[in-house]
């Protein structure tokens, strides 16, 4: 009777060309419909309900979905609501809603460009409303899906990708702890105009060092009476110290 051969590791190149470290290559889980709790508020999964609060925090706001590539601005809370259900619905990219500790959500962003066999994913499609913008929240969520994403999904690499131009977006990722590794030209049409793409990443060899000093400044003794940051947040690597 036939049998079939062992299955053995194929040779890789000639023996004396370096290649790369042995990885586990145990695919990572999707996303899925977690609630994240921090001290300053939670991310949980965009649902249409979230539509209200979130139009109500937007609405007026136009200039918010400048970069974005391929939605907004919204005629009205109908429109808006009606993208809010699509949005919900998607499995990549898997959208959060970002919700103040009095249940109202304030912001929304995702995970997205999953890749499970190499244990990749983005976060992107971020949409802070004003009432978001320079908050503990806005940088607590920002802690917790990426913590989501390391230490429950596993990922290797973490990624943040945005319009070049936008100059806020790159301040953001490097505070937050990425690194900026270049910028892809022509990368992109986005509504009709060239987009080069800034790249940015976090590894998980990373992440111990990013969590320790998200989680300094999310401490409440950080902040003063008025509520102000005494130390601003500071990523080893990452980039420089940013308010």
């Amino acid at each position: 009777m036939f049998q079939p051969a062992m299955s053995m590791p194929a040779p890789v190149g000639h023996p004396d060309l370096p290649v790369g470290p042995e990885v586990d290559t145990t695919p990572s889980p999707r996303p899925g419909p977690v609630v994240l709790a921090g001290r300053y508020g939670r991310v949980e999964k965009l649902a249409p309900a979230h539509a209200d609060d979130l139009w109500a925090a937007v609405e007026g706001h136009d200039h918010l979905w400048t970069y974005m590539g391929g939605y907004g601005p919204f005629a009205d809370a109908s429109e808006f609501a009606a993208w809010v259900a699509d949005r919900a619905g998607q499995a990549d990219p898997y959208a959060y809603a970002v919700v103040e500790p009095s249940g109202r959500a304030v912001g929304l962003f995702a995970l997205m460009e999953i890749r499970p066999a190499n244990r990749v994913m983005e976060v992107g499609h971020v949409v802070y409303s004003p009432a978001m913008q320079k908050t503990p929240l806005g940088t607590e969520a920002q802690y917790l899906l990426a913590r989501y994403a390391f230490e429950t999904l596993r990922v290797r690499r973490y990624e943040w990708k945005c319009n070049a131009l936008n100059a806020a977006s790159r301040r953001a990722a490097l505070r937050y702890g990425f690194t900026l590794e270049g910028i892809f030209r022509q990368h992109m049409i986005a509504r009709g105009r060239n987009r080069d793409t800034a790249w940015f990443s976090m590894l998980d060899t990373e992440w111990p060092s990013r969590r320790a000093a998200f989680e300094r400044w999310l401490d409440p003794a950080n902040f003063g009476p008025d509520g102000r940051q005494k130390e601003s947040l500071s990523c080893p690597k990452g980039g420089e110290a940013i308010s």
